[in-house]
């Protein structure tokens, strides 16, 4: 179970690894306009904030990448970053889009579950 966790928490990271590169670097172009539902005004006059958010990601992902980098003694720091993730989940689908829920809120629960689950 604990390799199952590992995993799951290891894509999890990824995904907010690529949400940071979206966010920060793509964020006005086609790609990042697409991926986010944005028009070309929009994104040009968001794109700081769109990086500071982006940045906020990388720090998610960074954590999760802390937790696992420490093996089962860091099982309570990739708990609490992956906490983080689901709450910042949460809080963009009620704050912004509901599929924000689905992209980064469910991965972060069920690897949560899956961690908890391995008892490490």
């Amino acid at each position: 179970m604990y390799t199952v966790a590992t995993i799951a928490t290891g894509l999890v990271a990824l995904l907010h690894i690529y949400i940071l590169y979206l966010e920060m670097f793509l964020w006005d172009t086609a790609k990042g306009r697409k991926a986010f539902g944005l028009t070309p005004e929009f994104a040009a006059a968001s794109k700081v904030l769109a990086a500071n958010q982006g940045l906020y990601n990388g720090f998610l992902a960074a954590g999760l990448i802390w937790g696992m980098s420490q093996g089962p003694a860091g099982q309570s720091v990739t708990i609490f970053f992956l906490g983080c993730v689901v709450v910042a989940g949460v809080f963009g689908a009620a704050t912004s889009s509901r599929k924000i829920l689905f992209v980064q809120g469910l991965p972060g629960a069920i690897a949560l579950v899956l961690v908890l689950l391995s008892g490490s």
